[in-house]
């Protein structure tokens, strides 16, 4: 049965969130995104892929992972950007739109610094409030990630309803008409190359500089094999953990 992104967001809200608390599985670590990257992994999504690398933290938040502090979160991220010489830090593993007052004093703190905030997120949660909010921070830029190129793919590889896809659509919007630095990523593994080039003519609609999109492709690790195999799902183009794309036959 399709579920409403929206509803499984405040559902998840109610698990993940304290007052100003988010729950965390890993903070921090390190990685080679954005040229160097430090990143701290939050529980708890509003959404179901097929393709998602996480696992208990996203199906199961109620089981692992603690609550941190955004104070207690930036500490462990600054301290890891210092260590290996970073100048970008953020949030990943699941949704951080998930818990807005912690979202939005971890930015505070970010911005009073010299580290760049990657916000990366799936965009359904972005509406127009959020994305005023989001506006007044200088240090900030938002990845939002596309999970397929329609409604009816986006249904296929979420299990969500189709119009999931327009409240994606619709966040994009919400962070261009803000001013809002950003741009859209798009799982394209399993797309075909038409429908990938309409998706471009719908994000240039809704600003030019959003068609020139982000590919991002399927990671072929144990668990998401599995996954995909349950879900009855074969991949056109995947790639192994070198980050190398390759096509299928």
């Amino acid at each position: 049965m399709p579920y409403d992104p929206l509803d499984l967001a405040r559902r998840t809200e109610k698990i993940v969130v304290k007052e100003d608390l988010r729950k965390y599985y890993r903070v921090a670590r390190g990685g080679r995104w954005y040229g160097g990257i430090a990143s701290a992994d939050c529980c708890g999504c509003n959404l179901r892929c097929a393709f998602c690398w996480s696992g208990a933290p996203r199906d199961h938040p109620e089981r692992i992972g603690r609550f941190y502090s955004p104070e207690e979160v930036f500490e462990r991220l600054t301290f890891c950007a210092e260590k290996f010489g970073y100048r970008k830090i953020r949030v990943s593993g699941n949704e951080p739109t998930i818990g807005r007052e912690h979202l939005l004093r971890l930015l505070e703190l970010a911005d009073e610094t010299r580290y760049t905030f990657i916000l990366e997120s799936n965009g359904a949660l972005i509406d127009r409030d959020l994305a005023k909010k989001l506006s007044g921070f200088e240090h900030l830029h938002v990845r939002v990630s596309l999970k397929g190129t329609n409604p009816e793919e986006f249904s296929h590889l979420t299990g969500a309803i189709p119009e999931g896809f327009n409240l994606q659509l619709r966040g994009l919007g919400n962070l261009v008409d803000a001013g809002v630095p950003c741009h859209a990523a798009v799982m394209v593994s399993f797309s075909r190359e038409e429908d990938l080039e309409r998706l471009r003519q719908d994000l240039a609609e809704i600003d030019p500089a959003l068609a020139d999109v982000e590919e991002e492709y399927v990671i072929l690790y144990p668990h998401v094999v599995e996954r995909l195999r349950r879900a009855g799902l074969r991949p056109r183009v995947t790639c192994a953990t070198d980050r190398k794309p390759t096509k299928t036959r």
